[in-house]
């Protein structure tokens, strides 16, 4: 398959090699200055690009080499929001993360210098001078933030509640859309941890308690996505990834896709859709017959980023069999349930494990769609 969502493909991040994290331990600790950690990730990065093509891929990411965590990293360079210290992690089962939140201190834009978007360019550029990939760039999703952000923790004087920051959160994110356009970027997507909490009740109350209102949190959100879609250029392929937690190979939400699936399949204008689809914590495939026949694609997310235990390929061809059911086989593809490293922590598997799942959603998606 030649069109993105390819029926190979990937979330995005991979565990991170011992020298990329040795050099930025010595950045941390003041001992490699700017230029030494981006030559580190520059090798880093060139040496995974040329792993991804080896193993059969045809998209191609920079492993979110450069960056710490998945979410905050990105948000942290948006003008008017703080990655600020807070008194709990995001708790998972059996451990939490780092105390960190975002924090609105001012109007949210999306600043023209965000180093992300000379990060896409080292990718593009890398990619062009060695594989001919196609570069695959990842970023959170704007109701990540939305979810994640504390009621007490808006300060700017600009917004009054949650509500009053959408519109320029929206406005934010298709600023940056156009920036990575213009940049070279024809592949884009958004990782989403909102709407796999929206299908578990244990979180949907926590987000009460927190004090966000959840009736009609699906619709809300299938139109603030939708607007930051809206007037894309056509050959801007926007996917999502649906994630239910991935730190050290521990996991947050619980619930099949039920709950959201109308809204985030048929209504949001997305181009593809990545679903976690690796243990019965995801439920059953029938929420995919929302899908609208047409150009859209789900990702069958069956071979788990979370252990090195390798998937019997008859298993995995029986399930995307399954999915078929209900969905057109030529809208499905294959892909790891998530990425590998979230955080650069990292999942709990080897770098050998993780590149023998890669071959195998290649050579499983070759023999599926012949």
């Amino acid at each position: 398959m030649s069109t993105r969502p390819f029926r190979a493909d990937i979330v995005g991040s991979f565990l991170r090699p011992a020298a990329l994290k040795a050099a930025r331990q010595s950045h941390a600790d003041g001992r490699l200055d700017a230029a030494g950690l981006k030559a580190a990730e520059d090798a880093a990065v060139a040496d995974l690009v040329t792993k991804q093509a080896d193993a059969g891929l045809r998209p191609a990411t920079d492993g979110e080499f450069r960056r710490s965590w998945w979410h905050f990293d990105f948000f942290d360079f948006l003008d008017g929001v703080d990655i600020v210290e807070l008194d709990h992690g995001i708790q998972f089962r059996g451990v939490q993360t780092k105390p960190r939140g975002v924090e609105i201190a001012g109007p949210i834009r999306f600043d023209p210098s965000h180093p992300f978007l000379a990060h896409y360019s080292a990718l593009q550029e890398t990619v062009a001078g060695s594989t001919g990939a196609v570069p695959k760039f990842t970023i959170p999703a704007p109701t990540v933030l939305d979810f994640r952000l504390e009621p007490d923790h808006i300060t700017a004087k600009a917004y009054d509640g949650r509500d009053a920051i959408v519109d320029d959160l929206v406005q934010a994110y298709r600023d940056a859309l156009a920036a990575f356009y213009e940049a070279g970027a024809r592949y884009l997507q958004l990782d989403d941890t909102a709407w796999a909490y929206l299908c578990s009740e244990t979180e949907l109350a926590k987000a009460r308690e927190r004090g966000i209102v959840t009736d009609g949190i699906a619709e809300r959100y299938a139109e603030i996505l939708n607007r930051v879609l809206a007037g894309k250029p056509d050959d801007l392929v926007v996917t999502t990834h649906v994630c239910r937690g991935n730190f050290r190979s521990t996991w947050i939400s619980s619930g099949g896709y039920e709950p959201v699936a109308e809204q985030l399949l048929d209504v949001v204008e997305y181009d593809g859709y990545f679903l976690e689809y690796d243990s019965d914590r995801a439920g059953g495939f029938e929420p995919l017959r929302y899908l609208p026949k047409g150009d859209k694609t789900v990702v069958l997310g069956l071979v788990t980023s979370k252990s090195g235990e390798p998937e019997d390929p008859s298993v995995v061809k029986h399930r995307i069999d399954e999915a078929a059911a209900f969905a057109p086989l030529e809208q499905l593809a294959l892909s790891p349930q998530c990425g590998f490293a979230s955080t650069e922590e990292g999942n709990v598997l080897t770098e050998d494990e993780q590149w023998a799942k890669i071959r195998s959603v290649v050579d499983i998606a070759a023999d599926v769609w012949r």
